[in-house]
Protein backbone atom coordinates (compact mmCIF):
# COMPACT_ATOMS: atom_id res chain seq x y z
CA UNK A 1 0.00 0.00 0.00
CA UNK A 2 1.09 3.72 -0.27
CA UNK A 3 0.90 4.44 2.93
CA UNK A 4 3.99 2.44 4.04
CA UNK A 5 5.99 4.35 1.91
CA UNK A 6 5.50 7.16 3.91
CA UNK A 7 6.83 8.38 7.34
CA UNK A 8 6.23 6.15 9.92
CA UNK A 9 6.88 8.08 12.86
CA UNK A 10 4.58 8.22 15.78
CA UNK A 11 2.18 11.23 14.40
CA UNK A 12 -0.57 11.88 16.61
CA UNK A 13 -3.87 13.03 15.51
CA UNK A 14 -4.38 16.68 16.27
CA UNK A 15 -7.75 16.10 18.08
CA UNK A 16 -6.80 15.39 21.98
CA UNK A 17 -6.70 11.77 23.27
CA UNK A 18 -5.59 10.11 26.32
CA UNK A 19 -6.83 6.58 27.74
CA UNK A 20 -9.41 7.68 30.05
CA UNK A 21 -10.76 10.18 27.07
CA UNK A 22 -10.88 7.99 24.73
CA UNK A 23 -12.61 5.75 26.37
CA UNK A 24 -15.54 8.14 27.84
CA UNK A 25 -15.82 9.68 24.32
CA UNK A 26 -16.64 6.43 22.59
CA UNK A 27 -18.87 5.48 26.01
CA UNK A 28 -20.88 9.08 25.60
CA UNK A 29 -21.99 8.65 22.21
CA UNK A 30 -25.70 8.18 21.51
CA UNK A 31 -26.11 4.43 21.05
CA UNK A 32 -27.63 5.10 17.39
CA UNK A 33 -24.96 7.09 16.32
CA UNK A 34 -22.26 3.89 17.84
CA UNK A 35 -21.34 1.88 14.18
CA UNK A 36 -21.52 -1.30 16.42
CA UNK A 37 -22.24 -4.58 14.26
CA UNK A 38 -25.16 -4.91 15.61
CA UNK A 39 -29.02 -4.83 14.03
CA UNK A 40 -30.82 -1.51 14.17
CA UNK A 41 -34.61 -1.57 15.19
CA UNK A 42 -35.45 -1.52 11.22
CA UNK A 43 -33.61 -1.05 8.09
CA UNK A 44 -33.08 2.97 7.34
CA UNK A 45 -34.82 4.18 4.50
CA UNK A 46 -35.44 7.41 3.30
CA UNK A 47 -38.01 7.84 4.65
CA UNK A 48 -36.98 7.29 8.16
CA UNK A 49 -37.03 10.09 10.92
CA UNK A 50 -33.58 8.85 12.13
CA UNK A 51 -31.88 8.42 8.51
CA UNK A 52 -29.68 11.65 7.89
CA UNK A 53 -31.67 13.83 4.92
CA UNK A 54 -28.79 13.08 2.26
CA UNK A 55 -28.83 9.53 2.72
CA UNK A 56 -29.75 7.56 -0.01
CA UNK A 57 -31.76 4.73 0.22
CA UNK A 58 -30.01 2.20 -1.17
CA UNK A 59 -26.52 2.02 -1.43
CA UNK A 60 -24.60 3.80 -4.37
CA UNK A 61 -22.95 1.47 -7.34
CA UNK A 62 -19.48 2.43 -6.04
CA UNK A 63 -18.48 4.16 -3.07
CA UNK A 64 -14.85 3.66 -3.13
CA UNK A 65 -12.43 6.59 -3.17
CA UNK A 66 -10.77 7.72 -6.45
CA UNK A 67 -7.59 5.44 -7.84
CA UNK A 68 -5.57 8.21 -7.05
CA UNK A 69 -6.60 8.80 -3.82
CA UNK A 70 -3.98 9.33 -1.34
CA UNK A 71 -4.65 5.91 1.02
CA UNK A 72 -2.33 7.44 3.70
CA UNK A 73 -4.39 8.29 7.16
CA UNK A 74 -4.78 12.01 7.08
CA UNK A 75 -3.16 12.96 10.39
CA UNK A 76 -0.10 11.31 9.10
CA UNK A 77 -0.06 13.41 5.89
CA UNK A 78 2.68 16.47 5.84
CA UNK A 79 0.51 19.93 6.10
CA UNK A 80 1.97 21.22 2.75
CA UNK A 81 -1.73 22.89 1.62
CA UNK A 82 -1.60 26.38 2.33
CA UNK A 83 -4.82 28.08 2.32
CA UNK A 84 -6.29 31.80 3.21
CA UNK A 85 -8.51 32.19 6.42
CA UNK A 86 -11.74 32.78 4.32
CA UNK A 87 -11.26 29.80 1.95
CA UNK A 88 -10.90 27.75 4.98
CA UNK A 89 -14.20 29.51 6.92
CA UNK A 90 -15.99 29.13 3.10
CA UNK A 91 -15.52 25.51 3.49
CA UNK A 92 -16.68 25.39 6.76
CA UNK A 93 -19.88 26.98 5.76
CA UNK A 94 -20.26 24.65 2.94
CA UNK A 95 -19.95 21.71 4.73
CA UNK A 96 -21.90 22.88 7.84
CA UNK A 97 -24.86 23.70 5.80
CA UNK A 98 -24.93 19.97 4.49
CA UNK A 99 -25.52 18.80 7.98
CA UNK A 100 -29.33 18.45 8.95
CA UNK A 101 -30.79 18.68 12.30
CA UNK A 102 -31.55 14.88 12.34
CA UNK A 103 -27.91 14.61 12.39
CA UNK A 104 -26.45 17.38 14.80
CA UNK A 105 -23.26 14.63 15.56
CA UNK A 106 -21.91 15.35 11.88
CA UNK A 107 -20.59 18.81 13.38
CA UNK A 108 -19.12 17.40 15.66
CA UNK A 109 -17.30 15.01 12.68
CA UNK A 110 -16.37 18.37 11.18
CA UNK A 111 -14.31 19.66 13.68
CA UNK A 112 -12.84 16.82 13.98
CA UNK A 113 -11.76 16.35 10.03
CA UNK A 114 -10.69 19.89 10.15
CA UNK A 115 -8.83 18.72 13.83
CA UNK A 116 -6.94 16.17 11.83
CA UNK A 117 -6.56 18.27 8.64
CA UNK A 118 -4.86 21.02 10.31
CA UNK A 119 -1.16 21.58 11.23
CA UNK A 120 -1.51 22.54 15.31
CA UNK A 121 1.38 24.87 14.97
CA UNK A 122 0.85 26.36 11.65
CA UNK A 123 -2.57 26.83 13.43
CA UNK A 124 -1.07 28.71 16.57
CA UNK A 125 1.01 30.13 13.96
CA UNK A 126 -2.21 32.05 12.13
CA UNK A 127 -3.92 33.00 15.23
CA UNK A 128 -0.96 35.16 16.26
CA UNK A 129 -0.66 36.82 12.53
CA UNK A 130 -4.60 37.30 12.52
CA UNK A 131 -4.47 37.16 8.91
CA UNK A 132 -2.24 33.90 8.05
CA UNK A 133 -2.76 30.96 6.00
CA UNK A 134 -3.42 27.69 7.45
CA UNK A 135 -1.12 24.57 6.69
CA UNK A 136 -3.41 21.72 5.93
CA UNK A 137 -2.90 18.43 5.12
CA UNK A 138 -4.78 17.83 2.11
CA UNK A 139 -6.27 20.50 -0.35
CA UNK A 140 -9.78 21.75 0.17
CA UNK A 141 -11.27 19.90 -2.97
CA UNK A 142 -10.18 16.58 -1.01
CA UNK A 143 -11.25 17.61 2.13
CA UNK A 144 -14.99 18.34 0.32
CA UNK A 145 -14.76 15.48 -1.17
CA UNK A 146 -14.12 13.71 2.04
CA UNK A 147 -16.79 15.46 3.48
CA UNK A 148 -19.65 14.15 0.58
CA UNK A 149 -18.43 10.49 1.43
CA UNK A 150 -19.23 10.79 5.01
CA UNK A 151 -22.57 12.84 4.29
CA UNK A 152 -23.95 11.63 1.85
CA UNK A 153 -22.62 7.90 0.99
CA UNK A 154 -22.42 7.22 4.45
CA UNK A 155 -18.88 6.32 4.46
CA UNK A 156 -18.07 5.60 7.95
CA UNK A 157 -16.07 8.80 9.21
CA UNK A 158 -12.90 6.58 10.44
CA UNK A 159 -12.31 5.50 6.86
CA UNK A 160 -12.76 9.62 5.20
CA UNK A 161 -10.01 10.29 8.06
CA UNK A 162 -8.01 7.03 7.98
CA UNK A 163 -7.90 6.56 11.52
CA UNK A 164 -9.95 5.80 14.73
CA UNK A 165 -9.47 6.64 18.31
CA UNK A 166 -9.10 3.16 20.76
CA UNK A 167 -8.15 3.35 24.08
CA UNK A 168 -4.83 5.00 24.00
CA UNK A 169 -4.28 4.79 20.54
CA UNK A 170 -4.82 6.48 17.23
CA UNK A 171 -4.92 3.87 15.57
CA UNK A 172 -4.71 3.80 11.43
CA UNK A 173 -7.90 2.18 9.36
CA UNK A 174 -8.55 1.52 5.55
CA UNK A 175 -11.57 0.33 3.96
CA UNK A 176 -11.34 -3.27 3.74
CA UNK A 177 -10.31 -3.27 7.37
CA UNK A 178 -12.86 -3.61 10.57
CA UNK A 179 -13.15 -0.38 12.29
CA UNK A 180 -12.23 -1.20 16.34
CA UNK A 181 -15.01 -0.73 18.61
CA UNK A 182 -15.07 0.60 22.16
CA UNK A 183 -16.12 -2.33 23.60
CA UNK A 184 -13.52 -4.13 22.26
CA UNK A 185 -11.09 -2.65 24.25
CA UNK A 186 -12.17 -4.46 27.51
CA UNK A 187 -10.41 -7.50 26.44
CA UNK A 188 -6.47 -5.60 26.73
CA UNK A 189 -7.74 -5.33 30.36
CA UNK A 190 -8.43 -8.88 30.63
CA UNK A 191 -5.06 -9.81 28.82
CA UNK A 192 -3.79 -7.52 31.64
CA UNK A 193 -5.66 -9.87 34.76
CA UNK A 194 -4.03 -12.65 33.95
CA UNK A 195 -1.06 -13.36 36.20
CA UNK A 196 2.33 -12.95 34.63
CA UNK A 197 0.19 -11.80 31.49
CA UNK A 198 3.56 -9.54 30.77
CA UNK A 199 6.36 -12.21 29.77
CA UNK A 200 3.78 -14.60 27.95
CA UNK A 201 3.09 -15.41 24.11
CA UNK A 202 -0.40 -14.39 23.34
CA UNK A 203 -1.91 -14.77 19.60
CA UNK A 204 -4.34 -11.64 18.08
CA UNK A 205 -6.33 -13.71 15.64
CA UNK A 206 -7.94 -11.99 13.00
CA UNK A 207 -5.67 -8.96 14.09
CA UNK A 208 -7.43 -6.50 11.51
CA UNK A 209 -6.51 -3.25 12.44
CA UNK A 210 -3.56 -4.50 14.46
CA UNK A 211 -4.98 -2.23 17.45
CA UNK A 212 -5.52 -5.28 19.73
CA UNK A 213 -1.95 -6.59 18.94
CA UNK A 214 -0.04 -3.61 19.74
CA UNK A 215 -2.38 -2.79 22.56
CA UNK A 216 -1.00 -5.86 24.35
CA UNK A 217 2.25 -5.72 23.09
CA UNK A 218 2.57 -1.93 24.60
CA UNK A 219 1.80 -3.74 28.26
CA UNK A 220 4.10 -6.89 27.77
CA UNK A 221 7.83 -7.10 29.43
CA UNK A 222 10.87 -8.18 27.90
CA UNK A 223 9.58 -11.59 27.12
CA UNK A 224 6.36 -11.18 26.02
CA UNK A 225 5.49 -11.57 22.34
CA UNK A 226 2.54 -11.24 20.21
CA UNK A 227 1.73 -13.36 17.24
CA UNK A 228 -1.09 -11.55 15.10
CA UNK A 229 -2.44 -13.60 12.29
CA UNK A 230 -4.96 -12.00 9.49
CA UNK A 231 -6.37 -13.93 6.31
CA UNK A 232 -6.65 -10.41 4.89
CA UNK A 233 -3.96 -8.56 2.69
CA UNK A 234 -5.28 -5.41 3.26
CA UNK A 235 -5.59 -5.72 7.22
CA UNK A 236 -1.92 -7.55 7.21
CA UNK A 237 -0.94 -4.09 5.19
CA UNK A 238 -2.67 -1.86 7.98
CA UNK A 239 -1.56 -3.55 11.13
CA UNK A 240 2.02 -3.41 9.92
CA UNK A 241 1.42 0.10 9.49
CA UNK A 242 0.05 0.47 13.38
CA UNK A 243 2.61 -2.16 14.49
CA UNK A 244 5.94 0.45 13.26
CA UNK A 245 4.33 3.30 13.90
CA UNK A 246 4.17 2.26 17.80
CA UNK A 247 7.94 1.03 17.55
CA UNK A 248 6.41 -2.36 18.68
CA UNK A 249 8.08 -4.32 15.54
CA UNK A 250 10.08 -6.22 18.80
CA UNK A 251 7.14 -7.22 20.36
CA UNK A 252 4.62 -8.11 17.51
CA UNK A 253 5.38 -10.50 14.61
CA UNK A 254 2.23 -10.17 12.02
CA UNK A 255 1.54 -13.76 10.42
CA UNK A 256 -0.79 -14.02 7.35
CA UNK A 257 -3.26 -16.66 7.22
CA UNK A 258 -6.62 -18.04 8.71
CA UNK A 259 -6.65 -18.49 12.13
CA UNK A 260 -4.57 -20.97 13.51
CA UNK A 261 -2.84 -22.17 10.26
CA UNK A 262 0.60 -19.56 10.62
CA UNK A 263 0.93 -21.00 14.60
CA UNK A 264 1.61 -24.19 13.62
CA UNK A 265 5.16 -23.82 15.23
CA UNK A 266 3.26 -22.40 18.49
CA UNK A 267 1.62 -25.36 19.55
CA UNK A 268 1.39 -25.63 23.30
CA UNK A 269 3.41 -22.41 23.54
CA UNK A 270 0.89 -19.58 24.06
CA UNK A 271 -0.18 -17.99 27.67
CA UNK A 272 -3.09 -16.19 25.34
CA UNK A 273 -5.41 -16.72 22.45
CA UNK A 274 -7.72 -13.54 21.83
CA UNK A 275 -10.24 -12.87 18.85
CA UNK A 276 -12.54 -11.09 17.65
CA UNK A 277 -13.97 -12.52 14.82
CA UNK A 278 -16.84 -12.36 12.28
CA UNK A 279 -19.69 -13.42 14.23
CA UNK A 280 -23.09 -11.85 12.46
CA UNK A 281 -25.01 -14.23 11.68
CA UNK A 282 -25.49 -14.11 7.78
CA UNK A 283 -29.17 -13.30 7.38
CA UNK A 284 -28.63 -10.11 9.18
CA UNK A 285 -26.36 -8.62 7.49
CA UNK A 286 -28.70 -6.85 5.39
CA UNK A 287 -30.08 -5.36 8.35
CA UNK A 288 -27.10 -3.60 9.48
CA UNK A 289 -26.70 0.05 9.62
CA UNK A 290 -25.38 1.58 6.40
CA UNK A 291 -21.89 2.76 7.72
CA UNK A 292 -21.22 -1.23 8.60
CA UNK A 293 -23.39 -3.06 5.90
CA UNK A 294 -22.57 -0.75 2.99
CA UNK A 295 -18.74 0.04 3.62
CA UNK A 296 -17.19 -2.76 6.21
CA UNK A 297 -15.96 -6.20 4.72
CA UNK A 298 -17.94 -8.96 4.95
CA UNK A 299 -14.78 -11.06 5.33
CA UNK A 300 -15.00 -9.06 8.91
CA UNK A 301 -18.51 -9.38 9.80
CA UNK A 302 -20.66 -12.45 8.26
CA UNK A 303 -20.57 -15.24 11.21
CA UNK A 304 -22.29 -17.92 9.09
CA UNK A 305 -26.07 -19.16 9.16
CA UNK A 306 -26.09 -18.55 12.93
CA UNK A 307 -23.28 -16.10 13.49
CA UNK A 308 -20.78 -19.19 15.21
CA UNK A 309 -18.88 -20.31 12.43
CA UNK A 310 -15.81 -18.74 13.37
CA UNK A 311 -15.91 -19.01 16.84
CA UNK A 312 -16.71 -22.83 16.73
CA UNK A 313 -13.72 -23.62 14.88
CA UNK A 314 -11.70 -21.24 17.33
CA UNK A 315 -13.10 -23.60 20.08
CA UNK A 316 -12.11 -26.47 18.20
CA UNK A 317 -8.07 -25.48 18.20
CA UNK A 318 -8.06 -23.71 21.37
CA UNK A 319 -6.68 -26.65 23.01
CA UNK A 320 -3.93 -27.51 20.69
CA UNK A 321 -1.94 -23.92 20.91
CA UNK A 322 -2.54 -23.31 24.29
CA UNK A 323 -0.11 -23.83 27.33
CA UNK A 324 -1.40 -25.75 30.68
CA UNK A 325 -3.04 -23.04 32.70
CA UNK A 326 -3.90 -20.89 29.35
CA UNK A 327 -6.07 -17.77 28.56
CA UNK A 328 -8.63 -17.27 26.25
CA UNK A 329 -11.10 -14.24 25.19
CA UNK A 330 -13.31 -14.34 22.64
CA UNK A 331 -16.36 -11.22 21.37
CA UNK A 332 -19.11 -12.52 20.65
CA UNK A 333 -22.76 -11.14 19.26
CA UNK A 334 -24.17 -10.78 22.58
CA UNK A 335 -25.66 -12.75 25.27
CA UNK A 336 -27.10 -16.13 23.69
CA UNK A 337 -23.54 -16.31 21.40
CA UNK A 338 -22.03 -16.14 24.80
CA UNK A 339 -24.62 -18.52 26.71
CA UNK A 340 -23.99 -20.93 23.91
CA UNK A 341 -20.55 -21.00 23.72
CA UNK A 342 -19.95 -21.38 27.97
CA UNK A 343 -22.63 -23.99 28.04
CA UNK A 344 -20.78 -26.20 25.23
CA UNK A 345 -16.94 -25.36 26.35
CA UNK A 346 -17.89 -26.36 29.69
CA UNK A 347 -19.12 -29.38 28.47
CA UNK A 348 -17.74 -30.51 25.04
CA UNK A 349 -14.26 -29.61 25.96
CA UNK A 350 -14.45 -30.01 30.47
CA UNK A 351 -11.50 -31.86 30.43
CA UNK A 352 -9.67 -29.21 28.44
CA UNK A 353 -10.96 -26.09 30.00
CA UNK A 354 -12.29 -24.52 33.07
CA UNK A 355 -13.22 -21.20 34.65
CA UNK A 356 -15.13 -20.72 31.73
CA UNK A 357 -17.98 -17.37 31.47
CA UNK A 358 -19.44 -14.61 29.83
CA UNK A 359 -18.10 -10.96 30.25
CA UNK A 360 -20.46 -7.95 30.30
CA UNK A 361 -19.24 -4.89 28.70
CA UNK A 362 -20.18 -1.65 29.62
CA UNK A 363 -23.47 -1.47 28.05
CA UNK A 364 -24.41 -5.08 30.71
CA UNK A 365 -24.22 -7.89 27.47
CA UNK A 366 -22.39 -10.68 27.59
CA UNK A 367 -19.84 -9.59 24.97
CA UNK A 368 -17.31 -11.69 26.11
CA UNK A 369 -16.33 -15.55 26.72
CA UNK A 370 -13.22 -16.19 28.61
CA UNK A 371 -11.90 -19.42 29.89
CA UNK A 372 -8.78 -21.15 31.01
CA UNK A 373 -6.66 -24.30 29.77
CA UNK A 374 -6.27 -27.12 32.40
Amino acid sequence: MAMLALSLSLSLSSRPLSSSSAFLRSKQRAPHLHLHRLLLPKPLSSASTSACALTPPTPLADTTPAPDADPTPLFLRPATHRVPPTALAAFRRRASALVPPSAPHLHRHLRWLLADATDPSSSAAAASDGDGPALLRAPLEDLEAMWLRHVRERTPFQYVVGNEHWRDLVVAVAEGVLIPRPETEAVVDMVRAVEGFADGWWADLGTGSGAIAVAVARELGAHGRVFATDVSEVAIDVARLNVQRYGVQDKVEIRHGSWFEPLQDLKGKLMGVISNPPYIPTDDLPGLQPEVGWHEPKLALDGGKDGLEHLLHLCEGLSSVLEPGGFFVFETNGDKQSEFLVDLISTKWSSSFHNVKAVLDFADIKRFVTGYRR
